[in-house]
């Protein structure tokens, strides 16, 4: 399956617009992670944990997305996004988002 976060792939033709397919996925953060975390608060620098965490978290909602594409018989997605909100305290919601197409 081919992603592009652009409306166009170079050296491809699109001959059909399937419509908006999407992944998501919600996560909360643990009380391990929070200790380290605020540790972190203190001393400056990345907060891995939460970096991993999130990294899994896009990559679970993309795995998502391409599963609704290709449930419609797909071939790419154009126009990638992502999106996320809070959607309860310590706990986050990462939302993949595009254009499902067929290639020519």
């Amino acid at each position: 399956m081919i992603i592009v976060t652009t409306p166009t792939i170079a050296g491809k033709t699109i001959t059909e617009t399937l419509g908006l397919v999407k992944g998501n996925t919600i996560r909360a953060r643990n009380i391990g992670r929070d200790i380290i975390a605020g540790l972190k608060n203190i001393t400056g620098g990345e907060i891995e944990e939460y970096t991993k965490l999130l990294g899994e978290a896009r990559e679970q909602a993309i795995d998502r997305m391409i599963k609704d594409a290709e449930r419609l018989g797909a071939d790419a997605i154009v126009s990638l996004r992502f999106s996320t909100s809070e959607v309860m305290d310590k706990a986050a919601e990462v939302l993949a988002y595009g254009t499902a197409v067929r290639l020519k």
